[in-house]
């Protein structure tokens, strides 16, 4: 029997109970005192710190594979950034500070950077803060923070955990995670259902028990403090379902399984896993670094090195989703109060069209060289008339198919005016919650908020997908809610024709849809657009599709 139950968001499927382990917080804030005595020597300590960091990184990335191993080789390539090891040995240089310091505010610079930008971007913040605890530690020649050794199969709880951390868990010794922070869209989530491990994030409170054991559900987000002993008992493992790589339900509706890429080697990682193309391409790798607007040729060998993989498949590329922040300076940004409801998205290339078109420019040249079939769609859409500004500049490109994010409630509600001027529409999931709820993605005090399964989210999805089905135009979804399979089938009850997500969700979203029918679909959807709460959402959804 549970002394206690908490809840938080079930990111990752299983039941699991163990005996509990905690993991330490970040490293606190390093001294800005002393200085230095000799300014230079103390600066050239910094990027030898990092090349070791990123040498560790590659050794563990070395024993893994699939998301684990592309998460540590992307962690160790941050801490080898020579702008991050630049920028601490010039706060070193010009204020004196200490190198651990001067990477510690730097990597702050970069992560409120990400974090301002929104979106994708945003949930990479945490790497940053990763890598900057892991230089730090090196300069101070103590442990770096993270998972320590295990003696026996433990519940993990923490307040976060980086994605390296989470990368490298052995799924026989971690039977749960618990974190009091995170939301449904971080590595952490990601990682843990590609590594079948039970995850419950943004657990409030959970920090604050003196539990010696806990029961964690995965699936309901439930996370029980048991009123006795705990016994040891790991989730069930399950086979990789079997799944012939083309999306439809048992009775033939095609639905398209496609993928979320941001870089080539996502690129190669889904054509492996049977993506059909890809519903997000997310373009703003090419400008992270970048300390002016890279060239349209730039921009074209990029691109085409993601498109490649995908020659005569689907691909819809999102054009720059960044905010008015320091990533880009060569938007000349201006200091705004919020940047989430600011100059971000489709907003800039509004604002600066030349640097819009010069995107568009080099997408028309990758997907010339490439031989995908490329369609092209803007961010933070809010009304009928951005929507026929963009179709009109990407079709002026040369480009055949143009469509829009709806992530702005306006967007949903204009549905069917905003379908009338563009090709298509993709819901970005993620975006419309935080701004259905007024609720930041990020912070995992509101991550219920943000939970794909709350029913107005849905409701304002059903209501793009009956304009879709009106007009007779796709409605994708690539948020993650498609990457949860009972979540997939209600998305096509509620006229979703294309489903993006990660590539260790394809096989499973596709073979849950191969195993129900569209009529079964609608007849979920129907209940969950009733539903009281998210959790009575997951139920009415799941007793309608007849899935355990």
């Amino acid at each position: 029997m549970a002394a206690l139950q908490l809840t938080g968001v079930g990111v990752s499927p299983g039941r699991a109970s163990g005996p509990v382990v905690r993991v330490a917080d970040p490293l606190g804030e390093p001294s800005a005192v002393p200085a230095p005595t000799d300014p230079e020597a103390e600066a050239g300590r910094i990027a030898p710190a990092a090349a070791i960091v990123a040498d560790r990184l590659n050794a563990k990335a070395a024993t893994v594979e699939g998301d684990s191993r592309a998460v540590l080789e992307t962690t160790a390539a941050m801490a080898m950034d020579p702008a991050l090891a630049k920028q601490a040995a010039k706060l070193v240089r010009d204020r004196a500070l200490p190198a651990p310091r001067a990477v510690f505010e730097a990597a702050n610079v970069f992560a409120a950077g990400l974090e301002a930008a929104g979106g994708y971007l945003a949930e990479r913040a945490q790497d940053v803060r990763d890598v900057r605890d892991r230089i730090v530690a090196e300069l101070l020649g103590i442990d770096p923070p993270g998972v320590p050794e295990l003696s026996g199969p433990s519940v993990l709880v923490a307040r976060d955990l980086a994605p390296a951390d989470t990368a490298g868990l052995d799924p026989a010794m971690v039977l749960a995670l618990v974190t009091e922070e995170g939301g449904p869209t971080s590595h952490t989530a990601i990682l843990a259902r590609s590594l079948g491990i039970p995850a419950v994030v943004a657990v409030r409170g959970v920090l604050a028990l003196d539990a010696v054991g806990l029961v964690v559900d995965g699936s309901t987000g439930a996370v029980e403090v048991p009123d006795g002993p705990v016994e040891v008992v790991a989730a069930t493992v399950q086979a990789e379902p079997e799944w012939d790589g083309t999306g439809r339900t048992a009775d033939g509706q095609r639905v398209k399984i496609i993928a979320n890429v941001g870089s080539a080697d996502d690129a190669t990682t889904s054509v492996a896993a049977g993506a059909e193309g890809v519903g997000l391409f997310r373009t703003e790798f090419c400008y992270l670094s970048a300390t002016t607007e890279p060239s349209v040729a730039a921009q074209r060998t990029a691109y085409a090195k993601v498109l490649t993989p995908f020659r005569g498949k689907p691909v819809v590329v999102r054009t720059l989703d960044a905010g008015a922040d320091k990533p880009l300076p060569f938007l000349t940004p201006e200091d705004e109060p919020n940047p989430a409801l600011g100059v971000r998205g489709l907003r800039i290339g509004r604002e600066q069209q030349g640097v819009l078109d010069r995107q568009l420019e080099a997408i028309a040249g990758a997907a010339a060289d490439s031989g995908a079939e490329v369609s092209v769609m803007a961010p933070m859409v809010a009304t009928a008339e951005e929507a026929a500004w963009f179709a009109e500049r990407v079709r002026a490109a040369g480009l055949p198919r143009a469509g829009v994010m709806i992530e702005v409630p306006a967007a949903a509600l204009s549905a069917k005016e905003i379908l009338a001027e563009v090709d298509f529409v993709s819901l970005g999931t993620n975006d419309l919650a935080q701004y259905v709820f007024a609720a930041d993605r990020m912070l995992g005090a509101l991550a219920a908020l943000n939970d794909p399964w709350q029913p107005a989210l849905l409701r304002l999805i059903a209501l793009v997908g009956d304009a879709g089905a009106e007009l007779g135009k796709p409605v994708g979804v690539c948020g993650e809610a498609a990457a949860d399979p009972a979540l997939g089938c209600v998305l096509v009850g509620l006229g979703v024709t294309s489903l993006s997500m990660n590539a260790a969700a394809l096989a499973r979203v596709g073979s849950t849809l191969a195993g129900v029918t569209a009529d079964a679909c609608r007849h979920a959807a129907r209940a969950v657009l009733s539903a009281k709460d998210p959790a009575h959402a997951r139920a009415v959804a799941r007793a309608a599709l007849h899935l355990s």
